[in-house]
């Protein structure tokens, strides 16, 4: 009994990632209830649709996710932006940077970069890609020219704007003095925390603790 009850939870903590953050679901005596607080309506849940989404078949779950998204419940997660957008992204941040500098720029990021709505975290290889792409559109632009505030702000725009987490940090070396900005996000850092192997101290950080 005990082992069923460790498995019904681990299953309903995986539908509960996938909901819309105005969404609450109060566990009923077989499934749970949903309440979508933003429309006042309510959909409920068999315990047995939760534990088919957690270790069903794919089309199974296919069919649940589908009919949560339907019942306005659920959040797609957005496609990842491309190649090209990118760098259109990098130009303009670095623009607003060099226009009303980075400590204004950073207090507009809650308008660009809103909370993250999912508890699941960002691939790894998702993260490669888009440092990938930063950093390639970063090196190759005599605009941005590898700009590291650019880069993390960029970066962290554009993993929050797709509901994941991500961090931005601002580091600072005393010999000689530097300062460094970067975003962690599933273990990695775009750009790299300490480039040349130099080592910042964090002194901000931006998006941490739910935020």
């Amino acid at each position: 009994m005990a082992e069923d009850a460790a498995e019904d939870t681990d299953a309903l903590v995986a539908m509960v990632r996938i909901l819309s953050p105005h969404c609450r679901v109060t566990r009923m005596s077989d499934g749970v209830l949903i309440a979508d607080w933003r429309r006042t309506r309510f959909l409920g849940v068999t315990t047995a649709d939760i534990r088919k989404f957690a270790g069903g078949a794919s089309g199974e779950r296919a069919e649940i996710v589908t009919g949560l998204l339907r019942a306005g419940c659920a959040t797609a997660r957005p496609r990842r932006q491309s190649d090209a957008a990118v760098g259109l992204w990098l130009r303009g941040v670095h623009l607003l940077i060099r226009t009303v500098g980075f400590g204004r720029a950073l207090r507009l990021l809650s308008l660009a970069a809103p909370a993250y709505v999912r508890a699941d975290p960002a691939a790894t290889e998702d993260v490669e890609r888009l440092k990938r792409a930063v950093q390639s559109h970063g090196h190759r632009s005599w605009f941005v020219n590898g700009d590291c505030k650019a880069e993390a702000m960029t970066a962290f725009v554009l993993l929050r704007r797709r509901g994941l987490k991500a961090v931005l940090h601002v580091g600072v070396r005393e010999h000689p003095f530097a300062l460094h900005a970067w975003t962690s996000s599933a273990g990695l850092c775009i750009p790299d925390a300490d480039p040349r192997g130099h080592a910042f101290a964090p002194v901000l950080s931006v998006g941490g603790g739910g935020q």
